[in-house]
């Protein structure tokens, strides 16, 4: 019979995630874990759901306090359903769908202008004369 609990050697075996980033995913919140008799932390198997949540949400870019607010909805104690998960996952379409954009757009502009002008002098005369975007702050203006 198998055990319903983890060694952090073992999540870290079976997630591909190396330990310390267990830790540090514990000290944010993003995952929990309990401790035996001998102070060793033990996870609970539906860690590895959460995790790989993690990782694909880190691999698109989602700040981890996306990730956090999206994996505190869950319950705790048992794994998700597939409601609850395509719950969780819906939330994320609508930033996800920004984030191609922006994506597509700086692949569109990367090779004339990051939208400062930085890389091509001659348009950014333009475009910016006399650097009117950098009164507004420090880095490319038109990109956000």
């Amino acid at each position: 019979m198998a055990t319903q609990e983890l060694s952090v050697g073992e999540v870290a075996k079976r997630s591909g995630v190396a330990v310390s980033a267990l830790h540090f995913y514990e000290r944010k919140g993003l995952i929990r874990s309990l401790r035996n008799a001998g102070n060793q932390r033990r996870f609970p198997r539906d860690v590895l759901r959460r995790l790989a949540v993690i990782r694909v949400a880190q691999r698109v870019g989602m700040p981890l306090e996306a990730v956090g607010a999206a994996l505190a909805e869950l319950p705790e104690g048992r794994t998700p359903t597939k409601a609850e998960w395509s719950r969780m996952s819906a939330r994320w379409g609508t930033e996800l769908d920004e984030r191609i954009h922006l994506l597509q757009f700086l692949r569109d502009q990367l090779t004339g202008c990051i939208g400062c002008g930085c890389l091509s002098l001659k348009r950014c005369r333009l475009a910016n004369p006399d650097d009117r975007l950098g009164e507004q702050g420090d880095g490319p203006q038109r990109w956000e």
